[in-house]
Order: C-alpha cells, then structure tokens, then sequence
C-alpha cells in the first residue's frame, strides 16, 4: 500500500565546498586642507567692549537663510480632515435614508403576505362552507335508525 523506504542519503558525487574571504575595508584618508585666501581682502574691524578691551577682527557678512516657502493659511492636514468630515456626513445620511427605505419595503411585503393570507383563507372557506347547488354524490336521510347487535336497522 506504501511505497518502500527511499534512501535520501549522499548520492557519492564530490562536493566542493566554497569559503568565502572577507574583503578588507578600504582606509579613508581624508583629503589635507588647503588654506585658500579670499578674493578681495575684507576690512578689518575694531569693537570696543564695555569693559574697555578692544576685539580686532574682521568682519563677516551675516549668511542669509533661504527663503522660507510661503506656509498657506490653512494646512492641507485640516482641509484633508474637513473633507473627510463632509464626505462621512453625506454618507449617513444615504445610509439613514437606505435603511428607512429597507424597513419601509419589508413592511409592504409584510402586508401583503398578510393580505394575500387573509384572501386565500377567505376563499378556501367560501369553499368549503358554501352552499352554491347541489353537490354530486347520494343523499340519504335518515327518520328513524334502530341499531340491535352492533347491526343498522332502518
């Protein structure tokens, strides 16, 4: 019913086993500055400290940051949120609408199961209540029935 035991064992072929070697990180040296005079000399400058020393240096023009990218009046996160808001008010409402569209048809099916019961009922007894004309089969009256020993005498 099952097959034999299968030997999964190493089939005798030769196996080359490949050791990897690490690769030796580069070594960085940085580059050597290379002191470079400016283009046009700036002027010196002397500052008198209140406390009567005098810091000679020279002077440096302040780095002007970039111009930051004007900040629209109102974040795209509250408008994105706004939206959002707006778009869930539109959609329960369409579901409020739904469901009372849903309870109002299950409620006209109700009654017209209903109806159609009441109908069918009324008809069926008119059926068999009913005396619409002689119906076919015998008719037999009785006046004056005896019965001795379990037997029916007329």
């Amino acid at each position: 019913m099952y097959p034999g035991h299968v030997h999964h064992g190493p089939d005798g072929r030769a196996v080359e086993v490949h050791t990897p070697t690490p690769i030796t990180p580069a070594v960085v040296t940085p580059a050597p500055l290379v002191p470079v005079q400016p283009g046009v000399v700036p002027a010196v400058a002397s500052v008198v400290l209140p406390d009567g020393r005098v810091v000679t240096g020279y002077a440096i023009d302040p780095v002007q940051p970039e111009p930051v990218a004007a900040k629209p009046a109102v974040s795209r996160t509250a408008v994105n949120i706004a939206l959002g808001g707006i778009g869930f008010a539109a959609v329960c409402g369409g579901l409020l609408l739904l469901t009372t569209f849903i309870a109002a048809l299950t409620a006209l099916i109700t009654q017209l199961i209903t109806l159609a019961a009441v109908i069918f009922g009324g008809w069926i007894a008119v059926q068999v209540f009913g005396t619409s004309g002689p119906k076919g089969g015998t008719t037999v009256n009785i006046r004056r029935a005896v019965i001795k020993r379990n037997r029916f005498y007329n």
